[in-house]
């Protein structure tokens, strides 16, 4: 896999590693663009924040990402009524329509050079006119727009648009808001002790934290291991002449999403459990060479997402841990996830009432159809007679001969060849 065509950047500034005991009264662990949004705003309310990265400031998910700011995502809001009710559907779509809002707000008061852009996003179907989901977007008070022809290289029956919607360079933007940050990178947490987080380079007394890691890590707590698994998705980013307008998802599961970017256009594919196998690479190749065969392939890339049992994030309390907080579980879509985790932990964390904190908190109702496949999945792994075991709970590694990767389908985490940890769950290195 080649790293994305939002990798080319790289920041001005690099940040210490910690090598010593400090106090803070927030500390937030994750540099991702949920971290770097929860520290901001946090500290915007006066409080003293320290951000840890394991890494380096958005090295992982959110390089990755195709950066699109919309509150349209993949489940249609007409499911969302059924399966959830009116008034969680409302509340989610509304939660994102601020999100959307607060990034433009974001980038003009602080000014910064991202290659923001508004633009129209759209749910599209080549099968069904898609007046059940205008219906619904009205029941929820949204005036969404049912449109016939979109920006792309095939026939559609209709397609539901969202407009002033947005898009950027992720990096460019994380780098910005970070600059004004306390950030330790390179500073790995071991474990958290009361309100003691452990590291590689000291230790941390916190009054409070966020654990903003991708997937959560402590798992005596909150049960996050049951309740998210993780899925892979694959990006192309070709040359091409012709600019579309907006970004643009399919409506179903296994459909194509377009942005534009200068003059890439990247398409997304996939979203198969990590672990599993998938015909997503060769199917973006094929769609490339049906639609735009003189484009130039650019780049291939990978991504991973935490996904929810609900297809919500999950925002709030870390399990009984009154004082340590969580955001996680973006289902594809970290960027308004991000925000709205921010703008909710903000609230809750300084005591102030949040309108969408019970949509979003952590102990939600877990009897879901999804719940019983992400337990299927780790009983056959527990019993599968391979040497290769996964060091967060023993889920047998599977050889990943594309990516040259051992992945675990249980929680998502992967290692590369020598055994060096690249995604979590897992909290340190296989030896192979």
């Amino acid at each position: 896999m080649d790293k994305s065509i939002w990798s080319d950047f790289s920041q001005d500034k690099n940040f210490e590693k910690l090598n010593k005991d400090i106090i803070c009264d927030v500390l937030v662990i994750g540099g991702g663009m949920a971290g770097v949004l929860t520290a901001y705003y946090l500290q915007k309310q006066g409080r003293q924040v320290v951000l840890v990265e394991g890494d380096t400031i958005g090295s992982g998910m959110t390089a990755n990402t195709t950066a699109v700011i919309t509150a349209q995502h993949d489940m249609p809001y007409k499911d969302m009524i059924k399966y959830y009710g009116e008034n969680k559907a409302k509340h989610y779509l509304d939660a994102n329509l601020q999100a959307v809002e607060e990034f433009k707000k974001l980038v003009e008061e602080e000014k910064i050079d991202c290659d923001f852009e508004i633009t129209p996003s759209y749910m599209y179907s080549r099968e069904y006119v898609l007046n059940d989901e205008i219906k619904a977007l009205k029941q929820l008070g949204y005036d969404a727009e049912l449109v016939s022809e979109i920006d792309l290289p095939f026939e559609i029956r209709s397609a539901v648009k969202f407009k002033d919607m947005a898009q950027f360079h992720p990096l460019k933007f994380l780098y910005a808001i970070a600059q004004q940050l306390q950030v330790y990178e390179k500073t790995f947490v071991t474990e958290i002790k009361g309100n003691t987080a452990y590291t590689n380079g000291g230790k941390i007394h916190f009054k409070q934290a966020v654990v903003a890691s991708h997937f959560p890590f402590i798992n005596t707590h909150g049960w996050f291991f049951v309740k998210m698994h993780q899925r892979r998705s694959y990006v192309l980013a070709i040359k091409n002449d012709s600019k579309i307008n907006g970004s643009y998802i399919d409506d179903k599961d296994e459909g194509f999403y377009f942005r534009s970017y200068n003059d890439y256009l990247i398409i997304g594919k996939g979203e198969h459990r990590t672990g599993t196998n998938t015909k997503a690479i060769e199917e973006l190749k094929a769609f490339k060479e049906k639609f735009y065969p003189d484009a130039k392939q650019v780049r291939l890339w990978a991504n991973q997402d935490c996904v929810t049992l609900d297809d919500m994030p999950y925002i709030g309390h870390y399990g009984n841990l009154n004082n340590v907080f969580v955001v996680t579980g973006f289902n594809l879509w970290g960027m308004t996830g991000s925000m709205v985790g921010a703008s909710i932990l903000k609230d809750i964390m300084c005591g102030k009432p949040n309108e969408y904190y019970k949509t979003f908190e952590t102990k939600r109702r877990i009897l879901r159809t999804q719940l019983f496949a992400n337990l299927g999945m780790v009983l056959v792994n527990m019993l599968c007679p391979t040497v290769k075991r996964c060091p967060h709970l023993g889920c047998a590694l599977k050889y990943n001969k594309r990516e040259h990767s051992w992945d675990c389908s249980c929680h998502g985490s992967r290692f590369e060849d020598s055994g060096k940890l690249i995604n979590n769950p897992a909290m340190e290195n296989k030896n192979f």
